[in-house]
């Protein structure tokens, strides 16, 4: 159920007092200064591809008595056997080099569509001409590559002195702003600016194992790095896209370990939240969130149990922030309202950008704050470590705000997050500009507290 009581930091913080409200400050000093800009930033790759599949069908009203795909693959077959050769030669050698083991891939997908059409069978040949006559390349991240998140990489050998190796997340957006979640790999040291690891041309796609009721597991081959690996939507909840994933090494009570990520599926028509899990990152499972607070977008795990149970943040009336707690971390029946709009950049709504970052101070949440004209500002807030209804203080300015070089892009005046993470007391912030690209942002932990109040 949900409570619609106090916000928890009514009861530890100075948030009540009247001159907080709407206060209009210098922005050019304070806790903007906390934080500071790196170099490096992420840009759209129009050159990475997948295989999308492509059905084309005949116009309403038309009324054909053999469907278009069948028309299609009966001119297939009829085909010379030389021309057939020659044309599979021709796709070969371009699909190799931006793919891997495309003629595996396309003969899935004539497999595929023969089923759903109850199709006649092709020779080895025909059918990748058939696959490829039923797909398209698909540039997943020609148009925007943004709000990241960022997790340890699970391989910390091979490092120098202070290094931390980091698995990161983005959000790939190509042709009909279609989402997808691809990856990066990086080496960071505080002080200093993230080292991109190399990033092959060759995307892959996840290989769907089987589905059994509400759950999809997929895997990638073995010898695929993460950078390469690219979660394109897989399920009909997905159709139209993956959004906003947020990754967190969930660590339980015995030490053992697992990844979640929650994000947003779309299918065109409805949106809705969804969870990915993995063990050891060899098998990955998809589920539908469930349970009556599961509402609207932006829900973020806490990376362990709080007093036993899983604890999420979410923002279920679009408006603000809700702590919700539960014994699966698949349903949720329970929130609590934690926080609320107080300063005049998050007058619209206020949400997370990310799991919140265990301190020895308390969680560290690092929220977005909708402000004029809509622009989203980042902010941050401190939760007591045992009872996290308990805001103990927030930025009253906000860390991170759009500034005029950054202003343009796919949605101008958007700074935005899907999490950060803490190394030797140096918060990394991963960032999303204006929904275009992604850039860099490091500060001291201690700063980041002493700007709050």
């Amino acid at each position: 159920m949900v409570k619609n009581g106090m916000i928890g930091g009514d009861r530890a913080s100075s948030q009540d007092r009247p001159e907080a409200h709407g206060d209009v400050r210098d922005t050019s000093i304070g806790p903007q200064d906390v934080v500071t800009k790196l170099e490096l930033t992420l840009q759209p790759d129009p050159r990475r591809t997948v295989i999308r599949p492509f059905e084309p069908g005949d116009p309403a009203g038309v009324g054909a008595k053999v469907p278009r795909v069948r028309r299609i693959a009966d001119r297939i077959a009829g085909l010379p056997d030389e021309r057939v050769n020659a044309l599979c030669g021709l796709l070969r050698r371009p699909l190799a080099e931006r793919m891997v083991e495309p003629e595996a891939r396309l003969r899935e997908r004539f497999e595929a569509v023969r089923r759903s059409h109850d199709l006649p069978a092709l020779d080895p040949q025909r059918a990748v001409l058939a696959g490829a006559y039923f797909s398209q390349e698909y540039a997943f991240e020609s148009a925007a590559l943004f709000n990241p998140s960022v997790i340890p990489h699970p391989d910390q050998a091979g490092l120098a002195d202070g290094e931390i190796r980091l698995l990161m997340s983005l959000r790939g957006v190509g042709e009909g702003h279609i989402s997808s979640v691809t990856f990066r790999v990086l080496r960071w040291r505080p002080g200093s600016e993230p080292i991109l690891d190399p990033v092959g041309e060759r995307a892959v796609m996840p290989i769907v194992e089987h589905e059994v009721e509400d759950r999809t597991i997929f895997s990638w081959p073995e010898s695929i790095a993460p950078a390469d690996a690219v979660l394109f939507p897989v399920t009909d909840s997905q159709r139209q896209g993956i959004e906003d994933a947020r990754f967190v090494r969930f660590t339980e009570e015995d030490g053992s370990s697992r990844v979640f990520a929650t994000y947003t599926a779309f299918d065109g028509r409805e949106a809705r939240s969804e969870m990915l899990e993995t063990l050891n990152g060899d098998c990955f499972t998809l589920r539908p969130l469930t349970g009556a607070c599961v509402r609207n977008k932006g829900m973020a795990l806490f990376p362990r149990r709080i007093g036993g149970r899983f604890a999420m943040l979410s923002r279920l009336d679009n408006e603000n922030i809700y702590l919700m707690r539960s014994n699966d971390p698949y349903r949720w029946e329970e929130a609590e309202l934690l926080l609320r709009p107080q300063q005049d950049w998050e007058f619209v709504q206020i949400g997370n950008c990310g799991s919140p970052i265990e301190l020895d101070e308390g969680w560290l949440v690092l929220t977005h704050g909708v402000g004029v004209m809509r622009s989203y500002s980042i902010g941050a807030v401190l939760l007591d470590k045992n009872d996290p209804t308990r805001v103990l203080a927030r930025t009253p300015q906000p860390l991170l705000r759009p500034h005029p070089e950054e202003r343009g892009g796919y949605v101008p005046n958007v700074v935005y997050s899907c999490g950060g993470l803490v190394h030797d007391r140096v918060l990394l912030l991963p960032y999303a500009v204006s929904d275009r690209y992604t850039a860099f942002a490091t500060a001291p932990v201690d700063r980041v507290l002493a700007a709050m109040e």
